[in-house]
């Protein structure tokens, strides 16, 4: 498909009707979505609209998350370990 050619970049064998205003590829008249008053095709709208629903749902418990939480407990009970041995003496 050669753009600008007037001719939607997804259906060929049909006419354009605008410009995707992000990727700047002629749509029809099918493929023109408008979103926040402006035109996009749907791959285009796809991509704006997962970046709008913001970072996807974390688990609470990775490896990372374990370890992290090991080592913690192995600080606390060390410092305790400090404390009662400097009080101990």
């Amino acid at each position: 498909m050669i753009q600008g050619s007037g001719r939607c970049h997804y259906h060929p064998e049909r006419a354009g009707l605008g410009i995707c205003v992000e990727c700047r590829r002629v749509i029809c008249r099918e493929c023109t979505t408008q979103f926040e008053g402006i035109n996009r095709c749907a791959s285009c709208l796809g991509r704006r609209l997962k970046a709008l629903e913001g970072p996807g749902e974390r688990r609470e418990w990775t490896v990372g998350n374990g370890m992290l939480a090991l080592v913690g407990l192995f600080l606390v009970w060390g410092g305790i370990y400090l404390v009662a041995s400097v009080v101990a003496s």
